[in-house]
């Protein structure tokens, strides 16, 4: 099974990366489209010079590896992808190969959690256009980020239901430190997620965010709570 996780930034997707990683029958990739998307943006982000030369930047090359076999003799492949990272002209047929699930947060601890390391922060840096449109043309389960810190595996167990993989237990538990699977820029972003062993517990109330803010909320929030109101029940 090849399996494309799509997520904005801010919202569990390393640690959901690290979950299929710890089952070991994955194979696991991380962002393989960012390189790609910062050449052909010229998007400014932390990092940048570093991830041009450490990554492949040509999108067909990437999305030819995509298509391919899953790498490693494993069983399964998971890939963690954005959507804003698929810029227009960028190839998604090899998504058709894929179980494309989509993972989403409630923006305002997004826009909170992303402005730790962004100051600027527009509605597209955070993808929920680009999520809900992905979500529009490759179908899918969603699911939510506060109902898998909640209840890790119970959420998890409904997801691999969903899309008939068995559950293991082992996805609950991961080493801490960084992982040789790990993009470049996890320099930058990974630092709490290194120091885990597994999910945290449950979300608690939602941050208040700056005035300044408001209005990016404001842009979001429908696009969050349309697909919120069909995410997975975890049972």
């Amino acid at each position: 099974m090849k399996i494309a996780m799509w997520s904005g930034p801010r919202n569990l997707s390393t640690a959901m990366m690290y979950a299929f990683a710890a089952r070991g029958d994955c194979a696991v990739w991380d962002e393989p489209f960012y390189a790609p998307y910062l050449a052909a943006s010229g998007a400014d982000h932390p990092m940048r010079d570093d991830i041009l030369r450490a990554h492949e930047a040509d999108p067909a090359a990437v999305a030819a590896r995509c298509a391919g076999p899953v790498p490693d003799g494993a069983a399964h492949w998971y890939m963690k992808h954005m959507p804003h990272h698929m810029l227009p002209g960028f190839p998604l047929g090899w998504a058709g190969d894929c179980v494309n699930i989509h993972l989403i947060r409630h923006p305002a601890r997004v826009i909170a959690s992303y402005a730790e390391k962004r100051d600027d922060i527009t509605l597209e840096d955070i993808g929920y256009p680009q999520q809900a449109q992905l979500w529009q043309v490759l179908g899918g389960p969603v699911i939510a980020a506060e109902d898998i810190r909640a209840d890790p595996a119970r959420a998890l167990g409904a997801l691999c239901a969903e899309i008939g993989l068995p559950y293991r237990a082992s996805m609950l538990a991961w080493p801490a430190g960084a992982k040789g699977f790990d993009g470049v820029w996890a320099a930058h972003w990974y630092h709490a997620v290194h120091r885990s062993t597994g999910f945290a517990g449950a979300e608690g109330p939602l941050p208040e965010l700056p005035p300044n803010r408001a209005a990016l909320l404001a842009a979001a929030m429908p696009i969050y709570e349309a697909m919120r109101a069909v995410a997975l029940t975890p049972r």
